[in-house]
């Protein structure tokens, strides 16, 4: 028996199309405004960071390429209850970092490395779980990337330092986090 299923080759073909689109330009239709103003600033920093441009741009699209991923699968109803489940916790984290960060920035001296490097490595491992039985190994290597980047230790520590060079990203950064979690966003 063929096992062709017309809507799950619809739905890898909207994944596919959906993750070469990527780019600047076409991710104002998916995400907002204010996303897009995070995920600028998150570019700026690892760019400057890391000394490479190129790496900073292939985070960011990883990061893009995931968001979009998923949207793909829950805009189709492929999770389940118990991935409904894992979903709901990753927004809780999520909202937890968000608050965490916000805190961090608004109350100088109070940033704790470790406090959000767990944080961020609780939301991978969510994310990781929601997607297991959806995604390949590349998208889940792409997770994996976009985490342990933004989770190492040594740019924290850089982001928040009250008086280095990030301080203006970190500003325009929380002012977004901000913005989305009175939006109800995160």
């Amino acid at each position: 028996m063929d096992a062709f299923n017309s809507k799950d080759m619809a739905m890898k073909a909207q994944k596919k199309i959906l993750s070469s689109m990527a780019t600047k330009s076409s991710v104002q239709m998916f995400i907002d405004d204010t996303t897009s103003e995070i995920l600028d600033e998150l570019y700026r920093v690892s760019k400057e960071y890391s000394g490479n441009k190129s790496e900073a741009q292939k985070v960011i699209k990883d990061l893009i390429k995931i968001a979009v991923k998923i949207g793909v699968l829950f805009r189709n109803n492929r999770f389940n209850t118990e991935e409904l489940g894992v979903a709901q916790d990753f927004k809780k984290k999520l909202h937890q970092g968000a608050m965490t960060a916000i805190s961090f920035y608004e109350v100088d001296f109070t940033f704790d490395k470790t406090v959000m490097a767990d944080i961020l490595t609780s939301c991978r491992d969510l994310l990781l779980k929601l997607v297991n039985t959806h995604l390949t190994a590349k998208s889940h290597g792409r997770i994996n990337h976009v985490f342990n980047h933004y989770s190492d230790p040594q740019l924290l520590t850089s982001l928040y330092n009250p008086d280095g060079p990030f301080r203006p990203n970190l500003t325009k950064i929380c002012k977004g986090l901000n913005k989305l979690v009175e939006d109800g966003t995160i």
